[in-house]
């Protein structure tokens, strides 16, 4: 968050954003009780933003529940749509697909989660991994390794106090200390390989995306079937290009 005055803030608009984040996989469908209860606020305040959200065709209610509509991702594909990031990076990823067979990504750490911001899908017929806009906790994912791995000592610290891991296949890591033992490796290694944490039969080979400066402003990682490279084939046959393109892409950054 950044330091500014607080005079120039409209406090209210915040509270509605808070009130739009409550809704989750976990909570797809909110009273006004439980929805003021997430956002910190008064059960009346809670209701009135989301009466708003009602009125203006964001969200819908059955009189005691409310829930998003799809007009909400408005609100998303505005910064997909006007990001510099994501448009830089499109030619790279696609260049990356064709020369790869497999699905290119560009993402990056918002909070606990990793968000994809744009993606080139693989030539082949069936397309796999993440659309555009998607999330996922950070720990699920090869992207989340590296850009968890760019941060300081102490930014980490922070990142694992108030975190949460899901467990979502046999493969999962959700241990905090064997997790940052894995972000630590990520960052001497410079790439993460994620297998099946998310799904069976998917893995994710990632490296971080640095600007001419050597920060980390993203990663660019590959989704792919694992049986489709055994072994130590990923990281022969994908991790080469991987890193041609992010290194490609770091002289426009």
């Amino acid at each position: 968050m950044s330091d500014v005055d607080r005079s120039l803030l409209i406090e209210g608009l915040g509270k509605g954003l808070r009130v739009i984040e409550c809704f989750s996989d976990q909570h797809p469908r909110l009273t006004a009780s439980e929805c003021g209860r997430l956002a910190g606020l008064t059960r009346t305040a809670a209701r009135r933003y989301l009466v708003s959200l009602v009125h203006y065709g964001y969200a819908d209610t059955d009189g005691k529940h409310y829930w998003l509509l799809p007009a909400i991702l408005r609100l998303g594909r505005s910064y997909l749509e006007a990001a510099r990031l994501p448009r830089l990076a499109q030619p790279f990823l696609q260049r990356l697909s064709m020369q790869t067979g497999e699905t290119a990504n560009l993402s990056v750490l918002d909070g606990h989660d990793v968000v994809y911001l744009t993606r080139s899908n693989s030539p082949r017929v069936i397309s796999i991994g993440f659309h555009p806009g998607a999330r996922i906790q950070a720990h699920l994912v090869s992207a989340g390794f590296v850009v968890l791995a760019s941060l300081t000592d102490a930014q980490l610290d922070a990142w694992f106090a108030d975190a949460e891991f899901g467990r979502f296949t046999a493969e999962t890591v959700v241990e905090p200390d064997q997790l940052r033992a894995m972000v630590l490796q990520a960052r001497q290694l410079g790439y993460w390989l994620a297998d099946q944490y998310a799904d069976i039969g998917l893995r994710g080979l990632a490296v971080p995306l640095l600007d001419r400066h050597g920060r980390c402003v993203a990663a660019m990682s590959i989704t792919f079937q694992s049986r489709a490279y055994p072994g130590d084939d990923a990281l022969l046959k994908l991790l080469p290009p991987l890193q041609d393109a992010a290194q490609l892409l770091r002289g426009v950054l």
